[in-house]
């Protein structure tokens, strides 16, 4: 549920619920809050799930579960998954080290399930897990001017640097936060800011109004700024599949250790390159999405079937229908069709990111050569 529902009712917010939490649909001009991401500055509440995990043995415990190797010194973060025994995606996870506990975010209908599974499976191990998702705020800052925002907001420290690496500071001398440099989701250069759930309404008017001004963003807009940034998304892209496949190789660390799943990603790994793949396209029209197991439209090469559509939104910057489809690894054209109504309409293939803003996204699919 989001925490500051009066700031957002006074931006005229209409809400959704999103892994059975309340967040931003939109503002009620979503294509225009794009652009102002785009050309400036956007600030989100983040509906994450945060699991707290405490005890000696937190970073071999987790290390040993996921799919990336678990930094081990504070203010450092990595992106990984948690995958099922036949390889395929449970959850996403940012896994953060701060000093004397791990700080883990996931989609916000998976923090509990995840506590409950790792508690029953600690054994002798001295590890202490919790869902900690109602004790903190999480607010993204998103765009071309997100760094000089940040900036000048922040006392204490300075914006910080590489990708998913944090500080701590304040804003206003006041409100204690962490702020980490995001990995570009939307494109744009990015950060998070974590504060204290208490302090949260405080933190979000700081964000809007002090230094330079920002807009705020809901997930409508965050749709389109990750679909043109090239990013695929943890429900529509990710959940259920093998990451090999989803082209995340951000989140893998092939050479590490045992971890659940890693015997079908090797397999995958050492074919040379698996069945199907996840790909952009641009369309003539706007194709649905999520209508069958295998996704929604089906894609068609040559009159024959290859896949179907994961996400489709209208770009603001392109001013056409783009998505995601995973379709077969080599579909052996850039041509294609896809089925929308009772109609099929031209659709190609694009490369990744649609659009280039001010930074790259890390979670852009790859293959290997």
């Amino acid at each position: 549920m989001t925490l500051v529902a009066d700031i957002h009712e006074a931006h005229g917010a209409t809400f959704e619920t999103r892994g059975g939490v309340e967040v931003v649909s939109h503002y009620g001009r979503p294509d225009r809050t794009h652009r102002a991401v785009r050309n400036g500055v956007g600030v989100i509440e983040h509906g994450y799930g945060v699991v707290a995990v405490e005890g000696d043995d937190r970073v071999e415990y987790v290390d040993n579960a996921v799919t990336n190797n678990v930094p081990t010194e504070d203010g450092e973060g990595v992106y990984a998954l948690l995958l099922d025994p036949d390889g395929r995606i449970e959850t996403e996870m940012y896994i953060y080290n701060a000093g004397e506990r791990l700080l883990i975010f996931t989609p916000p209908d998976r923090a509990e399930p995840l506590v409950e599974e790792w508690r029953s499976k600690t054994f002798l191990q001295r590890v202490r897990i919790r869902d900690a998702s109602e004790e903190f705020a999480v607010f993204g800052v998103h765009g071309s001017k997100s760094t000089e925002k940040v900036a000048s907001i922040l006392s204490g420290a300075g914006a910080p640097e590489p990708e998913l690496t944090f500080v701590r500071g304040s804003i206003g001398g006041e409100y204690g936060v962490t702020v980490i440099a995001s990995d570009n989701p939307t494109g744009e250069e990015g950060y998070d800011l974590i504060c204290r759930a208490k302090d949260a309404e405080d933190v979000f008017d700081a964000l809007l109004f002090y230094g330079n001004p920002a807009v705020p963003v809901g997930y409508q807009t965050w749709e389109s700024l990750t679909a043109e940034a090239g990013t695929p998304l943890f429900e529509t892209e990710l959940r259920g599949n093998i990451p090999n496949v989803v082209g995340v190789r951000n989140a893998l660390d092939f050479d590490k250790g045992c971890f659940v799943g890693q015997e079908v990603v090797s397999k995958v790994e050492n074919r040379g390159q698996p069945s199907r793949r996840l790909v952009g396209f641009r369309a003539d029209a706007l194709p649905e999405a999520g209508m069958d197991a295998f996704g929604g439209s089906d894609v068609l090469a040559d009159g024959t079937s290859i896949g179907s559509v994961t996400r489709a939104v209208e770009s603001p910057n392109l001013g056409s229908p783009i998505g995601f489809a995973l379709v077969n690894y080599d579909i052996g054209t850039d041509d294609l069709t896809i089925s929308v109504g009772d109609e099929q309409v031209s659709a190609t293939v694009e490369s990744l990111p649609f659009v280039e803003g001010s930074a790259r996204s890390a979670r852009i699919p790859t293959y290997p050569e």
